[in-house]
C-alpha cells in the first residue's frame, strides 16, 4: 500500500474530538515527487458510499491502532476534504487528541492502492486512487494539506464562492435600500 503524508494546522478542537481539513491537496508536488490530480478519488469515494461507510482512521498507518472515524470525505476543487472524530473513549484516541491540540501531531496521510498514474517531468501524476485509510501522523509529505479548524464543518470552496456572491448581492440590496430609503419587511 502507498502512503502520502499531508500537513495539519490545528487551532483548536471540539471537546468531542471532531476536526477537519484536507487529507490531500490537488496539483501540489509532495515530498515523494507525486501530484494528486483532481478527481483521483471520485471512483473510490463512490465505492465507499455504496458500502455505506468510509475508510478507517488510523494512528501512523497502524491497522492495529484505529483512533476514530471519518464522518465525511469528499473532493472539492482544492483537494480531499475530510471531517473526522477522534474517539476519546479509546486511550490512543485521548493521546492523539492531546497531541493534536498541542500542535505536536500535524500530519494527515492517505493510504491507498494506485489504480492509474502518468509521468510528467520528474513527477508522477496520480490520476486514480483506491483510498484505503487516512491516518493522523507525525510527519507530512504534502505541506499544503491542513486541518483548517476543529470547531465547525468547512464549506467547500465553490459553496464559499456562492455564499460570498449572495453576501455581495445582499450588500448591494442594502445599499440600494439606504440610497432610496426603502423599508424591507
Amino acid at each position: 500500500m502507498k502512503y502520502v503524508h499531508d500537513h495539519l494546522e490545528v487551532k483548536n478542537c471540539d471537546p468531542d474530538g471532531t476536526f477537519w481539513g484536507y487529507a490531500s491537496v490537488f496539483n501540489n508536488l509532495d515530498h515523494h515527487k507525486e501530484i494528486v490530480e483532481r478527481g483521483a478519488f471520485a471512483k473510490s469515494l463512490l465505492h465507499w458510499r455504496e458500502l455505506g461507510r468510509y475508510p478507517k482512521m488510523l494512528w501512523q498507518h497502524d491497522p492495529r491502532v484505529p483512533i476514530g472515524r471519518w464522518i465525511d470525505i469528499k473532493e472539492d476543487e482544492h483537494g480531499l476534504l475530510v471531517k473526522g472524530q477522534i474517539l476519546l473513549d479509546v486511550r490512543k484516541g485521548r493521546e492523539t487528541y492531546a497531541l493534536l491540540k498541542a500542535g505536536i501531531v500535524d500530519g494527515l496521510s492517505i493510504g491507498f492502492h494506485l489504480v492509474k498514474a502518468a509521468r510528467h517531468d520528474k513527477a508522477r501524476i496520480l490520476q486514480e486512487i483506491d483510498l484505503q485509510e487516512i491516518s493522523l501522523v507525525t510527519f507530512a509529505a504534502n505541506a499544503e494539506a491542513k486541518v483548517s479548524s476543529c470547531k465547525q464543518w468547512l464549506m467547500p470552496y465553490d459553496a464559499v464562492n456562492r455564499l460570498m456572491a449572495r453576501l455581495n448581492d445582499f450588500q448591494g440590496l442594502m445599499s440600494l435600500k439606504n440610497d432610496f430609503n426603502i423599508k424591507l419587511t
